[in-house]
Formats: C-alpha cells, structure tokens, sequence
C-alpha cells in the first residue's frame, strides 16, 4: 500500500491510479472460512490454496495470499464507524478495534495500533521501488498492508488496512462469537454493557457428546469437558475409567446469565440425555457416566431442585429421575485432545441428542 499523509486525499487518489497490484472493485465479502475459538486457534492450520480459492473472494485472495491492494474508497469498512473489532478474514484472528480506528483521507481503513494482547508481523517491503512495512497476520500469515510513522496516536503510527483482509464483528455480536476477551474496553468505553457470565458444571454420561450440544446453545460463551464431583487429585482419563475416583466426566459451562439463565440451561441438560439411568448413559456403565448437577450457590441448588421435580413430573420419562444434585467441588479440566473432541473427529462416538 502507498504512503500516502493522513489529510493527502487528492493524493491517495492519484497514487491509487498507478497501483499495480490494484483488483477488482466492490465490497469484500465475509467468507465464513474463519475457524477462530478461544480453544481452537492454537490448533489452526491455514488452508490450502485451493481450498481458499473457494472460500475467498477474488479480491480477497489477492490481497491476502497475493500482496495485493485494493482501490481507496470502494472497499467494505474505509468508513465504517460501527464499534467492534477486525479479525483475519482467513484465520479469524483478532487484529485491530474500532476504539482505534479514525479516517485517514486515504480510502483505507486505518487505526493507531493492533488490538491489545495481539501480535501482527512486520516485515520490510520494497517491491514497487520504495521501502515500506509489510503487515501480516500472524497465524496465518495473510498480507494486511502496510504501516506508516504519519499516524495520530501517541506512537505516531497508522496501519492501512485493505477491508479484504478483514471481517468485522460488531461489538453486539463478539461474545457469541468467541471473542469475549475483547470486550473490557467497549464496557469502559460505555459501547456495551458488561456481560454477567455463570458457571455451571454438569454431568450426564460422556462429555463428548454434552458438549457438542452445549457450547451451540446460544448464550454459551466457552465450554471445557473436565472431571469433578470426585476425591482424587489431578485425575487422568485412564484414572476416571476405573471407576476408583469418585469423579464423573463432566462439562464446565461459562454462560452468559441475560441471555441464558441456569434455569433454561437445566431444561437443555434434562433434554439431552436419560436422567434416569443409574451410573449409565446408554452402553458406557459406571459412576464415572452419572447424571449430576454440580451447584456452585444456594441459588444455583434451588433452581437445580426445582428444575429436576418439575421435570420428574412432567411425564417425559418412564422411570424416576436420579439426578445428583451436590455442591461443585474442584473441577478438573480433561486432556487437550478431549476437549472439543466432535469438531475434531465429524461423525466420532455419541450417545447424546437432544429431545423435544
């Protein structure tokens, strides 16, 4: 991308003319490529070329795999003012916020630095005669373009974006979106107010299956499968199979409470397997398969004790409930390779699904 001064309008429109890596003109799309999560990104692996020729628009693959840069002025966020974040449109990596985001009269969208807490490369570019500095993702390793020492900020810095580098995720929707972690400065800025996020954690057969139903309720922020309810310590897999812990394989639900109140999150779990099977779920037998409800306040074991008589009597089971419903003890977060364990391994084993 040029350097091109903050007030220089007519200039940026000049220099655009001459841009010889310029593509098409439009609004960039949002492909939904991104495979983002709090848990996930450690796991990214960026996609082959093919494959992105398919997910990506012409322009943003350009852009990104190619250096390309797109024209000032006819590009999705150059004048977005819209608060939220920008992320990788390929890895879904956060990079750049709205809070530092202002209008640099050149057509690109421009802010004064990275979001917090996020690494961007920089790399030394003098392929149209002139040195520059190259800005790329980290993850996946996307052009973005360019940084300059001709910013507003107190670092004196502006990075010109290309829009087709990007997907913007409004600040309504972040949370859901897993990037709750970015949200502090809009709450302090007055932009959204803050989030009242819970803990449940429960237990009901093999946390493979719970889990991939839980964390798609809307209102789920993360889920984590782990052990609880149990008396050994840093238990392992292996250790929880035999029966001998105490511990029964369960799921750690952070939610956020306006959206999804314990007591809807109960009706999901009563739903999604047979409550009133012993230590059982289906053909995985023993205590470790329980059905639990570990309690973490008064008011938590209240709506839990509620929750269970009402659907004890609500006639959508043959047999009584046997839910166990004890205060939370220590939860212990199972191996990496089990967490998420369905989107890793589509189509792996389940005994859960969730009833009407």
């Amino acid at each position: 991308m040029p350097s091109i001064k903050v007030t220089g309008i007519g200039a940026a429109l000049l220099l655009a003319a001459g841009i010889v890596a310029m593509v098409r003109h439009g609004r960039a799309q949002t492909p939904d490529i991104s495979t983002y999560g709090p848990e996930t990104m450690k796991d990214f692996k960026k996609p082959e070329p093919a494959q992105l020729r398919k997910k990506l628009s012409s322009e943003q693959f350009t852009v990104t795999q190619q250096c390309g840069t797109e024209p000032p002025f006819h590009n999705a966020y150059w004048d977005n003012h819209k608060p939220g974040i920008y992320v990788d449109v390929v890895s879904g990596e956060p990079l750049f916020s709205s809070l530092d985001k202002f209008d640099s009269g050149t057509g690109w969208p421009s802010f004064t630095r990275p979001v917090t807490g996020t690494d961007v490369v920089e790399k030394k570019d003098s392929a149209l005669g002139m040195e520059r500095t190259d800005v790329r993702s980290k993850m996946a390793d996307s052009h973005l373009g360019h940084v300059f020492n001709d910013g507003p900020g107190p670092n004196g810095l502006r990075y010109c974006i290309n829009s087709a580098a990007l997907k913007f995720i409004p600040v309504e929707e972040m949370d859901q979106a897993g990037y709750s972690q970015y949200l502090e400065p809009f709450v302090k800025s007055g932009l959204i107010k803050a989030s009242a996020h819970e803990m449940a954690i429960l237990a009901g057969g093999c946390f493979w299956g719970m889990e991939e139903i839980i964390r798609k309720i809307p209102g789920v922020i993360t889920t984590t499968v782990g052990y609880s309810g149990g008396t050994t310590a840093n238990p392992t897999y292996e250790e929880v199979c035999t029966g001998g812990t105490g511990h029964a394989e369960a799921i750690q639900v952070v939610f956020d409470s306006p959206r999804l109140s314990y007591e809807a999150l109960l009706d999901y779990f009563f739903r999604m397997h047979d409550p009133t099977t012993l230590n059982r779920q289906h053909n995985d037998v023993g205590s470790q398969y329980r059905s639990a409800i570990f309690y973490a306040s008064e008011a938590q074991k209240q709506t839990a004790e509620r929750v269970k008589a009402r659907w004890d009597k609500s006639g959508k089971f043959n047999r009584p409930i046997t839910t166990e419903i004890t205060a939370a003890t220590k939860f212990y977060s199972a191996e990496e390779y089990h967490q998420k364990y369905l989107v890793k391994h589509p189509g792996g084993y389940t005994c859960h699904v969730l009833r009407d």
